[in-house]
């Protein structure tokens, strides 16, 4: 425990420097807080005056008072809670089993550098080839509903996972590999003591891009099968011209992305706390 005089002491030796850095930075946190607020804002301003002066038309753009009025009578007759929880499950179903079946993945290829040259190339082909495209085709293998939703978005962010976690696990230093084998560690050992605490930060920018993947698997999903979510109600609102419907359930979208994206670097920032 810090007596009262060591506690003196420490802030005694704390610099006016170091008090006017650590000022400046909050300062331009808030600043950078602040601008962010006030684009939204001016954003909507410009779109709601364009849309009272004429200058786009309402009908095809839309605008915030009409979107707005969209989303209260979305949340009167219960189809706003539904619709967003649908497409929310269904996006986090998908999400965590592509990111930990691709974590698997990539721990089976670094531990076999044998399997990793067989599987190599098909992976390069798999991360090319436009996975929406293979929308119908899971359909009929998995069948028309949520399911085939579900596996969509496993597939599209299940090889990005692959490649990227297996990336970061062959970039380990290699040094610590080998001194751990001089030691007599075994595979597991390197790979749970060395391997995977390194690679963390690879495995989180995994997570990030997989919340952008999800949502893309999910919703071309819910274009061509669903018939809840908010790609259906997008599908809907094309369809029978409802354009505030599809501007409403875009900013939806939108917005549970933007709180998904900031879950996983809420878990980063507790990671650094950890790991200093």
């Amino acid at each position: 425990m810090l007596n009262n005089t060591t506690k003196i002491n420490i802030q005694e030796n704390t610099s006016y420097e170091h008090l006017l850095w650590l000022k400046r930075v909050k300062q331009r946190q808030a600043l950078i807080h602040v601008t962010r607020i006030t684009i939204l804002f001016v954003f909507i301003a410009l779109w709601e005056l364009a849309g009272q002066l004429k200058i786009i038309d309402p009908f095809i753009m839309s605008q915030p008072s009409r979107v707005w009025k969209t989303l209260v009578n979305l949340h009167h007759d219960g189809s706003l809670y539904m619709h967003t929880f649908i497409t929310t499950y269904e996006t986090v179903i998908g999400f965590v089993l592509g990111t930990l079946l691709g974590t698997g993945v990539a721990i089976m290829m670094w531990w076999s550098n044998f399997l990793t040259k067989v599987l190599d190339p098909y992976l390069v082909v798999l991360n090319s080839l436009p996975k929406t495209a293979l929308g119908p085709i899971i359909i009929v293998w998995v069948g028309a509903g949520q399911p085939a939703i579900i596996v969509m978005a496993l597939f599209i962010s299940f090889v990005v996972t692959i490649l990227g976690v297996l990336s970061g696990f062959l970039e380990v230093d290699e040094d610590k590999i080998k001194l751990l084998k001089t030691f007599g560690a075994t595979k597991k050992q390197i790979l749970t003591k060395v391997v995977l605490p390194a690679s963390v930060p690879t495995i989180i920018s995994a997570l990030k891009i997989n919340v952008g993947l999800s949502w893309v698997g999910v919703i071309v999903g819910e274009f061509l099968v669903s018939k809840a979510g908010l790609g259906y109600l997008i599908v809907y609102g094309g369809q029978v011209f409802k354009l505030d419907l599809v501007m409403t359930s875009v900013i939806i979208l939108a917005v549970i992305a933007a709180l998904m994206y900031q879950g996983v670097a809420w878990l980063e920032n507790k990671f650094l706390k950890w790991k200093q």
